[in-house]
C-alpha cells in the first residue's frame, strides 16, 4: 500500500505501473505540456517532471511510497540520488536526459507548410516539374536565431526563465483557481534583450520572412490528392526543428478523360448506321499520340456498351511500364424523323431483321379492336392544362387532376 497516490494521478498511471508504464506515460504528457508547444501550461510541466524524477528512481519511489511527498521533501532518500547520480536543477535537466539521452535535447518540430498545387490529368499521366515561390520563417544568420549577440540574453525574473507566469484567483473564500499565462515581460520567450544588444538584423524577433523556390517533380501514375512532402523545409523556430512543406495535388478535370483508379473512361457518340455498320475514329491520347478505334462491320454496337482498350489507361506510379485501361462507354444517335421517304423505309425494313409479330387470340373479331397512336409527351404543357382547367371542389377532385400520369389518345 502507498500513504498517497498524488504523483502517479499527475502521469495517470497506476500505483503498480512497471517502469515502461511510466516512462511512456512521461514521454507523452512531457511532449503535450512542454513550454515550447504549450506555452500557458508550465506549471503542469514541471508538476509531470517531478513526479517522474522521483518515480523513475527505484530507491526514491519507495520512499514516496512511505511517506509520500512529504518523505521526499525531507531528504528521506536513504543516501540514494536520482538517475543520473543528482538531482536535476530544472524540469528541462529530466526532459533532456530522457529524450536526449542524457544532455541533447529532443527539439519539437514547428508547424507544417501546406500548399495546394493545381495539376492537369496530362501532368499526371506523363510527369511534369513545376517551381513554386513560397514565404517562410528563417532563423536569422547575423545572431543565429538568438536575438542578440552571444551571452547578452538574461534570463526572465518575473517568470524565472519559463515563459509562463503562474497566478492564484481567489473566487470564494477558501476557494482559489491558479491561472497560467503569458508572461508579459518577455513575451512568453524566458529571456530579455535589452535595447543596445538586440541584433540589427532581425531586431531582437531573431526569425525573418524569406522566399523560399522549390522545384516540384510530379511522378508518373500519381494521384489528385497526392501529398509532396519535403522534409524540414517548413518554417524555423528558436529551439525548434523546422516542420515540413506539404504539397497536395489537385487535378482539374478534364474535357475527355475522368480517371478511376489506374483506369481512365470516356464517353463516345455514334450515329446509328456506325453502331450497325461499323466504324473509326481517332481519339487523341494524353501523351500526343492518336489511337485509331475500330469496330468492324458486323459487330453491333447498343447504346451503353462499354469496350476497354488495353495498356491504355494510366500509368503506375514508380511502374510506368505498367498501365491501366482504357474504358469507353458509347451513345447512340438515332436519325430524326422522317430522315427517309416511306419508300426508301419499305426498302430499308427489307434488310433489317423481321418484326416480331403480336400474339392476337383467334376468337375476337376485328371489330373489337381499339387502334392506338403514340404522341409525344408533353408534360410541361400537361402541368399548366391542369393548373388553368382545375376546379378546386373538393379534395378528391383536386387529387386525382394532379395525379394522373401519361395518358394515351385514342381514335
Amino acid at each position: 500500500m502507498v500513504k498517497e497516490t498524488g504523483f502517479y494521478d499527475v502521469l495517470g498511471v497506476k500505483p503498480s505501473a512497471t517502469p515502461d508504464e511510466l516512462k511512456k506515460s512521461y514521454r507523452k504528457l512531457a511532449l503535450k505540456y512542454h513550454p515550447d508547444k504549450n506555452p500557458t501550461e508550465g506549471e503542469k510541466f514541471k508538476q509531470i517532471s517531478q513526479a517522474y524524477e522521483v518515480l523513475s528512481d527505484a530507491q526514491k519511489r519507495k520512499v514516496y511510497d512511505r511517506g509520500g511527498e512529504k518523505a521526499i521533501k525531507e531528504g528521506g532518500t536513504g543516501g540514494g540520488g536520482c538517475a543520473g547520480g543528482g538531482s536535476f536543477a530544472s524540469p528541462m535537466d529530466i526532459f533532456d536526459m530522457f529524450f536526449g539521452g542524457g544532455g541533447q535535447r529532443a527539439k519539437l518540430r514547428g508547424k507544417n507548410i501546406v500548399h495546394q498545387l493545381t495539376v492537369s490529368l496530362e501532368d499526371l499521366y506523363n510527369g511534369a516539374k513545376r517551381k513554386l515561390s513560397l514565404q517562410k520563417n528563417v532563423l536569422c544568420e547575423k545572431c543565429d536565431g538568438r536575438g542578440s549577440r552571444k551571452g547578452a540574453a538574461e534570463m526572465c525574473m518575473p517568470c524565472q526563465g519559463t515563459g509562463v507566469q503562474v497566478r492564484w484567483h481567489q473566487i470564494t473564500p477558501g476557494m482559489a483557481q491558479q491561472m497560467s499565462t503569458v508572461c508579459h515581460s518577455c513575451q512568453g520567450q524566458g529571456q530579455r534583450i535589452s535595447h543596445k544588444d538586440r541584433c540589427k538584423g532581425c531586431g531582437g524577433a531573431k526569425i525573418l520572412r524569406q522566399k523560399k523556390i522549390l522545384e516540384v517533380t510530379i511522378e508518373q501514375g500519381m494521384r489528385d490528392g497526392q501529398k509532396i512532402v519535403f522534409h524540414g523545409e517548413g518554417d524555423q523556430e528558436p529551439g525548434l526543428d523546422a516542420g515540413d512543406i506539404v504539397i497536395v495535388l489537385d487535378q482539374r478535370e478534364h474535357s475527355c478523360f475522368t480517371r478511376q483508379g489506374e483506369n481512365l473512361f470516356m464517353t463516345m457518340e455514334l450515329q446509328l448506321v456506325e453502331s450497325l455498320c461499323g466504324f473509326q475514329k481517332a481519339v487523341p491520347t494524353l501523351d500526343n499520340r492518336t489511337l485509331l478505334i475500330t469496330s468492324h462491320p458486323g459487330k453491333l454496337i447498343k447504346p451503353g456498351d462499354k469496350k476497354c482498350v488495353p495498356e491504355e489507361g494510366m500509368p503506375m506510379l514508380r511502374r510506368t511500364f505498367e498501365k491501366g485501361r482504357l474504358i469507353i462507354e458509347f451513345k447512340v444517335a438515332f436519325p430524326q424523323a422522317n430522315f427517309l421517304p416511306k419508300n426508301k423505309l419499305k426498302e430499308l425494313e427489307g434488310y433489317l431483321p423481321e418484326k416480331m409479330e403480336a400474339d392476337q387470340p383467334e376468337s375476337m373479331d376485328d371489330d373489337l379492336y381499339i387502334y392506338s397512336e403514340l404522341e409525344d409527351c408533353d408534360f410541361e404543357k400537361r402541368k399548366k392544362h391542369h393548373r388553368n382547367h382545375t376546379t378546386p371542389t373538393t379534395m378528391e377532385e383536386d387529387d386525382f387532376a394532379t395525379a394522373g400520369g401519361v395518358q394515351c389518345q385514342t381514335s
